[in-house]
C-alpha cells in the first residue's frame, strides 16, 4: 500500500529492532541476575516481563510484520509471548500441589521447548548478522543450562544460565544500540 507520493507504508515506519532487543535485554538482564544468585527477588521481574519484555516485543514483532521482516516478526513476537507466559506463570500459576519434583520437570520442559525454539532461531540468524548471531547463540546456551537446572533439580545449572543469560542481555544491548545509532546518523 502507497500513499499519493508512492511511498510504502511500510518504508514509513521506524525500525523496530532496536525496541524489540532492548526490551529483551532489559528483561533478560533482571531475571538473569536472579537466575545468577546475585539477589534473592526474581518477582521483581514481572513488571518487565509483562509490559516491557512482553508487551513491547509484541509490538515490535507486529511492526516487523508491516515492515515484511519475518525473521523479526517470529523473534520479538514469539519472545514477547515467553516473556508474557512467563509473567503468567509465576503470578497465576500453583505449581505447589506437584508431588517430588514434578512441578521442576514441567518448567525443565517449559524451558526445552524455548530451548529448541532458540536453537532454530539460531540456525535462521546465521543470515544475518554476527551481532544477532551471538545474541542467539548465547541464549540456545542459557535455554539450555537453565532447562538442564530444572529437568535435574540442580542450582549450578540454574546459575550457570543465569550467568550466560546476563552476557545475552549485553550482546541484546549492544545489537539495540547499533540499530539505535543506525537511525541518528546524518
Amino acid at each position: 500500500m502507497t500513499d499519493t507520493n508512492g511511498t510504502s507504508f511500510a518504508s514509513r515506519i521506524a525500525d523496530p529492532g532496536p525496541l524489540g532487543l532492548a526490551a529483551f535485554a532489559m528483561t533478560t538482564f533482571v531475571l538473569s541476575a536472579a537466575n545468577a544468585n546475585l539477589f534473592k527477588a526474581e518477582p521483581v521481574v514481572l513488571g518487565l516481563a509483562l509490559f516491557y519484555g512482553g508487551i513491547a516485543q509484541v509490538l515490535a514483532g507486529m511492526w516487523e510484520f508491516a515492515k515484511g521482516n519475518t525473521f523479526g516478526a517470529t523473534a520479538f513476537t514469539s519472545y514477547g509471548a515467553f516473556w508474557m507466559s512467563f509473567w503468567y506463570l509465576i503470578v497465576h500459576t500453583d505449581l505447589s500441589g506437584f508431588g517430588g519434583n514434578q512441578a521442576e520437570h514441567g518448567i525443565g520442559v517449559y524451558l526445552l521447548a524455548w530451548t529448541i525454539f532458540t536453537a532454530y532461531m539460531l540456525v535462521c540468524s546465521l543470515r544475518t548478522n554476527p551481532f544477532l548471531i551471538g545474541v542467539f547463540g548465547l541464549l540456545t546456551v542459557t535455554f539450555l543450562l537453565l532447562t538442564i537446572g530444572a529437568l535435574n533439580d540442580n542450582l549450578h545449572w540454574h546459575h550457570a544460565g543465569g550467568w550466560f543469560g546476563l552476557a545475552t542481555a549485553a550482546v541484546a544491548w549492544v545489537t539495540s544500540a547499533k540499530g539505535v545509532l543506525a537511525s541518528t546518523k546524518s
